[in-house]
């Protein structure tokens, strides 16, 4: 019994241990990240950099369907039941044969896709700046392909216990799309006191060329895990036929959750392409409704302001909350395969802990630091103060759901552990149509414009997660809510004394630089709050300490 206890252990300490490692990581491809969106910024918030921040959209709706969401979902808990109860080399089989399918699948559905956009610029030309879109959004349509490829492909790691390369591949991309750009500046330069007309064709050249290296990294990330899967003993003859017995389940699960997530996500495109067609231009500048001539109410770069925000937000959430619910998911969907309940609660219970102390710190930081953060990162050739102070305002309305992103993250991950795809994509579909009616009304508030994308998102992922945390205790029973209701009280604690020193700090060196204020207030504020949560005993941060001394051990 002891022997099977230290095992447990063993098991569950090595997939929170990879945390570490995928949270170093990951945050290195957030900064390079940050470095890349930075230089793409760089070109300015217009009518043609929205275009091709449209444009990005479909692969990275392909991404999130895939990559994040139904096909590595439906594949982890099938293969990981498979190897579990009939060998790895069944598993292998089932690899080989889900790729195979997978690669079929997509193909098919790009050239359905090149189809209907050569068609649709053809019939329905527009505008140049429809026909940009356009143009950048074939350009990057075979990434679709790739990052599906390769989210499979990063699953199967995942599955084996190797986590490195899945979550180091973002940074090839991050790093060539960087050199792209960087590149594109040179070569695509308009000469001083150019004329307008050749200025923008030279913007939208260096676009095409920074889109084209989306398409390329996504090759390259995909030749990586081609050798790292060679390495960890899986067959790469890929196999049509005979389909094995695990595609079934595999679809089962994967084609609800495509429908729902394809609802979500395309829901999202419409919220965009809703503000892209709200948006004054030249040729554009007011709408009729009922009869009445209104103003539209957003300025061109909307949606390049909106998407800089939605970056600074995600990077706290990307290096430890998507870390964390990547690396915890293998281990949820062991315990969920042996119906090892208690194990699961315990697991979800000490992830969620992580998630809402990391969601609720580094929102009130952004919240506090929102405008001095964006000037600093963003404010340079023609993104300009105003642009930024624009984007840092979305910034603070989207961080009020901040806690609620990171803990999410969990709660879907154990359901779908539990081979439950289909409980999350309800309630989220649920709450679509109002999520939506929120956004087109509140884009008419005054002083609020294209903070509805944030206040929105919010409120939408806030009910949603706690939806999922009171339907997942009627599936499975009590997991420690009032442990982690001490924590979370805890967490806030330890936030108010951090608001108490970041606030008047800021204040103190106002007309100061922008790096000075920021160095000064992030090094204050996360000293105040680890020292707080500290005095108040959190679990959370005495685990941390334990792990960084172990390290330090193991280096001596």
């Amino acid at each position: 019994m002891q022997a099977v206890s230290d095992k447990e252990h063993g098991e569950r300490e090595h997939f929170f241990g990879a945390v570490k490692m995928m949270t170093a990581i990951t945050l290195l491809s957030r900064i390079l990240g940050l470095l890349r969106d930075i230089t793409i910024t760089s070109i300015g918030a217009s009518r043609v950099t929205d275009a091709f921040t449209l444009a990005q959209k479909i692969p990275n709706l392909f991404r999130r369907l895939f990559g994040e969401g139904a096909l590595s979902a439906a594949f982890v808990p099938v293969f990981t039941d498979t190897v579990e109860k009939e060998g790895f080399e069944k598993g292998k089989m089932l690899f080989a044969n889900a790729m195979a399918l997978l690669g079929v699948a997509m193909a098919g559905l790009m050239v359905v896709g090149g189809v209907v956009l050569a068609v649709w610029g053809l019939a329905f030309p527009g505008n140049w700046d429809r026909q940009l879109a356009l143009g950048l959004t074939a350009t990057m349509l075979p990434f679709s392909l790739l990052i599906c490829m390769l989210a499979l492909a990063s699953a199967a790691l995942n599955c084996r216990g190797h986590f490195g390369y899945p979550v180091f591949a973002p940074i090839l991309q991050n790093i060539l799309m960087l050199v792209a750009a960087v590149v594109a500046f040179k070569v695509f330069r308009a000469p001083r006191g150019a004329p307008h007309d050749v200025v923008a064709s030279q913007v939208r050249w260096q676009l095409y060329v920074i889109a084209a290296s989306v398409t390329f990294s996504g090759a390259v990330q995909l030749a990586g895990s081609v050798y790292f899967l060679r390495k960890q003993g899986f067959s790469l003859r890929l196999k049509l036929r005979p389909v094995e017995p695990g595609i079934k389940p595999m679809l089962k699960q994967m084609l609800p959750m495509l429908i729902g997530l394809g609802f979500l996500q395309i829901s999202e495109v419409i919220n965009d392409m809703i503000a892209w067609t709200m948006t004054a231009t030249a040729e554009h500048s007011t709408m009729t409704v009922f009869g009445k001539v209104l103003a539209l109410p957003l300025t061109e770069g909307v949606l390049v302001r909106v998407q800089t925000a939605q970056r600074l937000y995600q990077f706290p959430m990307g290096v430890l909350a998507i870390s964390l619910g990547t690396a915890i998911f293998p281990l949820l969907s062991r315990y969920a395969s042996r119906g090892d309940m208690p194990n699961l609660r315990d697991a979800l219970n000490r992830a969620v802990r992580l998630a809402m102390m990391e969601g609720l710190a580094t929102g009130l930081g952004l919240f506090i630091l929102a405008e001095p953060i964006m000037r600093m990162l963003f404010a340079w050739r023609n993104f300009t103060v105003s642009d930024a102070a624009q984007a840092a305002f979305v910034l603070q309305m989207y961080v009020l759901g901040m806690w609620a992103y990171c803990s999410y993250q969990m709660f879907v991950r154990a359901f779908y552990a539990l081979k439950d795809t289909v409980t999350p994509l309800k309630i989220s579909c649920a709450l679509v149509l109002p999520n939506m009616a929120m956004f087109v009304v509140m884009l008419w508030v005054p002083q609020l414009g294209p903070g509805a994308y944030g206040v929105a998102t919010a409120v939408t992922f806030s009910a949603n997660t706690l939806i999922l945390a009171y339907m997942f205790r009627r599936r499975v029973g009590l997991f420690g809510g009032r442990k982690l209701a001490v924590s979370v009280l805890r967490s806030l604690a330890a936030c108010a004394v951090m608001g108490a020193v970041i606030w008047p700090l800021k204040g103190l060196l106002a007309g100061r630089s922008d790096l000075l204020i920021v160095a000064v207030c992030v090094t204050a504020g996360a000293i105040a709050f680890l020292v707080a949560a500290k005095l108040l005993r959190a679990p959370e941060i005495d685990e941390l300490l334990q792990s960084l001394r172990k390290r330090r051990r193991q280096v001596e």
